[in-house]
């Protein structure tokens, strides 16, 4: 699903990323580890296509995005990429169901596909009494679910998770941990997950370690 060779990434003369090759199989939950500081985050934002490599190749269901114009790569990413961060960038004037919807919306979809599909997923996530409430009337991890949601409303070839229960309690960390191996069991959804969260780097299919502009393990 996700094939990615030799990609470099420098800030200046601070060298990030040092020729990363990273293979991810569709339906695989993997994790990557690592120090502070290690460039986690940056390569996930140059996998996700957020920022583009000095050099390298990203193959995401065997097209090369990086090849595309400016425009279809917005297309791509909003049609093919998922994305949950630590803080869940829900808008706070929209409700829970608005907010999924959002992706749907930049897509194309009807507002009525849109809230048909964000119902579904609602519904899987235990929140149906929830989608008219505003981000501000749901709890932490009410709102990270909601942000998944919203990450899956496209159908997404793939999803990145940015320290998804960085800003959770245990209990909504253990919750929302088992909730992406449920969603891979029902869609076959792959995870890339960056987490300083030793529970969920066990339970994944496979961890790798971020070190020194390299990925081992």
């Amino acid at each position: 699903m996700l094939e990615a060779t030799g990609l470099t990434k420098r800030y200046g003369d601070l060298e990030i990323l040092k020729g990363i090759n990273l293979s991810v199989k569709q339906g695989e939950v993997l994790s990557i580890v690592g120090a502070s500081g290690a460039g986690k985050t940056t390569l996930l934002q140059v996998l996700g296509t957020l920022e583009k490599p000095d050099s390298g190749e990203i193959l995401i269901d065997g097209i090369n995005p990086l090849k595309l114009s400016s425009n279809k790569l917005s297309n791509f990413r909003n049609t093919n990429i998922g994305f949950i961060f630590q803080f869940h960038q829900l808008l706070p004037e929209f409700s829970a169901l608005e907010n999924i919807c959002l992706p749907a919306l930049i897509k194309g979809i009807s507002m009525k596909d849109a809230q048909k599909e964000a119902f579904k997923l609602l519904e899987i996530l235990n929140l149906s009494s929830r989608a008219e409430h505003k981000p501000n009337e749901l709890s932490g991890g009410e709102q990270q679910r909601i942000a998944v949601a919203r990450s899956l409303i496209n159908q997404p070839k793939v999803i990145f998770a940015d320290e998804p229960s960085g800003n959770l309690d245990s209990n909504n960390s253990k919750e929302l941990h088992q909730l992406f191996f449920d969603l891979r069991d029902e869609f076959n959804q792959t995870f890339v997950i960056i987490t300083h969260n030793n529970e969920l780097s066990e339970m994944t299919d496979r961890k790798l370690i971020m070190q020194d502009g390299n990925l081992i393990g």
